[in-house]
């Protein structure tokens, strides 16, 4: 697996791609006019991505009928010299349609436990909680 990350303008914009071609943009965003998201930003994207695919593969093959699928990432930092990790990352995932409410809990369970490389990354440093609900109600 490789990126390449290019500068794009005269301070911190930066425009990464993968070998495919798809790229995102990435920005200091404590400046005012920042266009891109920051760094730390992207790992929760990449939480959640990487998450969201597991939990909806699973389900497919269980012919469950996924209507909407989303999901809010929040992360605590703490300071650690002069960086500013993650302490701890938070997952609500929100699905709507013909879901078993229990293979739905299970999808998730299964992609934290084993399958989500993301985050096992932050293990044991980082502590990754996560929620489910189905059509609005906690599974």
């Amino acid at each position: 697996m490789k990126i390449t990350l290019n500068r794009i303008n005269d301070d911190y914009l930066f425009e990464c791609t993968n070998a495919a071609g798809n790229k995102i943009i990435i920005d200091n965003t404590s400046q005012p006019d920042a266009k891109g998201v920051s760094p730390m930003e992207t790992v929760l994207m990449a939480v959640a991505g990487c998450s969201g695919i597991d939990i909806v593969s699973i389900l497919k093959k269980q012919r469950q009928v996924i209507e909407s699928f989303s999901a809010e990432v929040e992360g605590e930092r703490i300071q650690v010299d002069e960086a500013k990790p993650f302490r701890s990352i938070h997952v609500k995932f929100f699905l709507q349609g013909f879901i078993d409410p229990k293979k739905a809990r299970k999808a998730a369970d299964l992609s934290f436990e084993k399958y989500c490389s993301v985050s096992k990354t932050f293990e044991p440093n980082v502590t990754v909680s996560y929620e489910v609900f189905v059509n609005k109600e906690k599974a």
